[in-house]
């Protein structure tokens, strides 16, 4: 809502909500659970960073919101 822009009041904070909530439109347009994914991603994005926490951008694919190897949990059925 209006109210939750309050909080943000730097153009840091203001680019870094742009991100997360691209994320998760993107997400729904591609009929995922924006929870179940939030959550895949959180899990899986530490294991592809390097000891630099450096993560190749190649190896995102997979995570991307239309990637096939998304697990059905990250899926909502459809009717």
């Amino acid at each position: 809502g209006k109210k939750n822009w309050v909080i943000i009041d730097s153009i840091k904070g203001a680019e870094a909500s742009a991100v997360i909530y691209s994320i998760s439109e993107t997400a729904k347009l591609n009929n995922l659970s924006t929870y179940n994914y939030f959550c895949y991603l959180l899990t899986e994005l530490p294991k592809l960073a390097d000891k630099d926490g450096t993560i190749d951008k190649n190896a995102l694919a997979s995570l991307m919101p239309w990637s096939t190897n998304l697990p059905e949990k990250c899926r909502i059925p459809r009717r």
